[in-house]
């Protein structure tokens, strides 16, 4: 049977036992535990190269998460899947019985904070609270041609003809196909509004009988250059910035923003499903709506 490992991070948090003398020895404990297996986790996210993402993909989409393995739930019997790691859901999560935790926006970022403090403190906190083990399963997950938020996308857009469309790092990062038969401007909008479940910001700047398109969950404005460059008819993201707009008016192409929370919900809710389907094990997606 082949297998595909996660390749970001496995982190199971260990909650300290009832006995805590001396509480502020164990806290200094708990933090120096957390931060090894954070800084692991930093280095992890978004570190891919073609050879190593080609390695840990496979068509049947099975999960093998071996790798640093931290105490925390032994077995896990239920897990919740959400977008982002957020004190909210950490939370909803312990409410709901989870045993692990998987989400498609982890804790750290470049650029951000790396000390346990304030925010990222309370946190981490809940997760040591609850002893529930937390999964990232980033940029994968947009990328990934069975479960990914893309791939998913574009079948309930209706399209044909799907391929991999655009390199972030030098992999492809999106989808694009084309509509068996052309459809609208209103028609796109209204199965994007479908799809993602949020009202779209359209520029409808391209053609009226739309018949390509291409998808790319999340912040890809830049990538906008890329579905010119394919001569696509119009281009879905989630995010859009100022300059977007002319640049979209001025190519002939139809760029509609989605909401980056919104067109990330589909992978990570399906791999959710999977995950049941699978291992049995019991599921629960936990929606925390963010409407940018």
């Amino acid at each position: 049977m082949r297998k595909l490992v996660i390749p970001l991070v496995v982190l199971f948090l260990w909650a300290p036992a009832q006995a805590r003398e001396p509480q502020e020895w164990r806290e200094l404990l708990d933090r120096a535990a957390i931060h090894e297996v954070m800084q692991k986790y930093i280095w992890s996210v978004d570190a891919l190269d073609a050879d190593s993402y080609v390695s840990v993909f496979t068509e049947d989409a099975q999960i093998d998460a071996n790798g640093d393995i931290h105490r925390g739930h032994a077995e896990i019997r239920k897990v919740v899947t959400g977008v982002s790691a957020c004190r909210e859901l950490f939370v909803r999560a312990r409410e709901a019985g989870a045993d692990a935790i998987l989400v498609h926006h982890g804790l750290f970022w470049e650029g951000m904070p790396r000390q346990l403090t304030g925010v990222m403190y309370r946190r981490v906190a809940e997760l040591i609270r609850a002893d529930i083990n937390l999964f990232g399963y980033h940029l994968p997950l947009d990328r990934h041609p069975i479960l990914g938020n893309n791939a998913l996308a574009a079948a309930l857009f209706g399209l044909e003809k799907v391929t991999p469309f655009a390199l972030y790092e030098g992999l492809p990062i999106g989808f694009k196909g084309s509509f068996p038969q052309p459809v609208s401007p209103a028609d796109l909008v209204a199965r994007c509004r479908q799809v993602y479940a949020q009202e779209p910001l359209a520029f409808s700047s391209g053609p009226e009988a739309i018949r390509t398109l291409g998808i790319i969950s999340g912040g890809a404005q830049k990538e906008l250059y890329s579905a010119i460059a394919e001569g696509l008819d119009a281009y879905i993201t989630g995010e859009v910035s100022e300059w977007v707009m002319n640049v979209a008016k001025e190519a002939g192409i139809h760029y509609l923003a989605a909401g980056h929370y919104a067109t990330e919900r589909l992978g990570i809710r399906a791999l959710g499903e999977h995950l049941r389907e699978r291992f049995g094990l019991e599921a629960e997606f936990i929606d925390v709506p963010n409407p940018v």
